[in-house]
């Protein structure tokens, strides 16, 4: 039974480390969101994105795929420009747990006949997580009209990182457009 209590909570806490992506939107309520059918990306602010063009190349893929499956088409003449920029900051997590199985399970500091020794668990993880803002302008007054940013871990795996890239996208494109009350 307390290897099962233990497993548990191995478990819980994998899982509750295991972060998605977190996401906020603004947007100008004066904007009429029914108006914007067509888009462009505007190549002078992707071009100041401080991240690799294959992560910028799989950001425009992934939010190009989400425009159009909203309705919305590519065009040389848009109604609406779309821009990126990015952050990026590394998260230390210290875990120290020092369980004392001997000592504190009701049989005191003496003699345990489950007493598996010293317990005290500890690990350093190093997650790179990223910001992900895009901007959404009106092309003809140059405004911003809406902004929405996503907050998530990054991967390292090259094999993952349009699956990433697509999932992080399509939570803060899910904003979009805004309900207006």
């Amino acid at each position: 039974m307390k290897n099962f209590s233990l497993l548990s909570l191995i478990l819980i806490i994998t899982l509750g480390s295991c972060s998605s992506v977190r996401v906020a939107s603004d947007y100008d309520k004066q904007a009429n969101f029914n108006a914007y059918r067509s888009f462009a990306f505007y190549k002078p602010g992707i071009d100041k994105a401080e991240i690799s063009d294959l992560d910028k190349k799989r950001i425009l893929r992934a939010i190009e795929a989400d425009m159009i499956s909203k309705g919305f088409t590519k065009s040389e003449n848009p109604d609406m420009l779309v821009s990126i920029f990015t952050e990026t900051r590394e998260n230390v997590n210290v875990n120290q747990n020092n369980w004392g199985w001997g000592a504190g399970w009701g049989w005191g500091w003496g003699w345990n006949p489950w007493f598996w020794g010293g317990g005290n668990f500890n690990s350093v993880s190093r997650v790179t997580e990223g910001t992900l803002y895009i901007d959404l302008v009106d092309a003809s007054k140059k405004e911003l009209i809406w902004q929405g940013m996503g907050t998530a871990a990054l991967t390292d795996k090259v094999e993952k990182k349009q699956e990433k890239m697509n999932k992080i996208v399509g939570a803060i494109l899910e904003k979009y457009p805004p309900e207006i009350k």
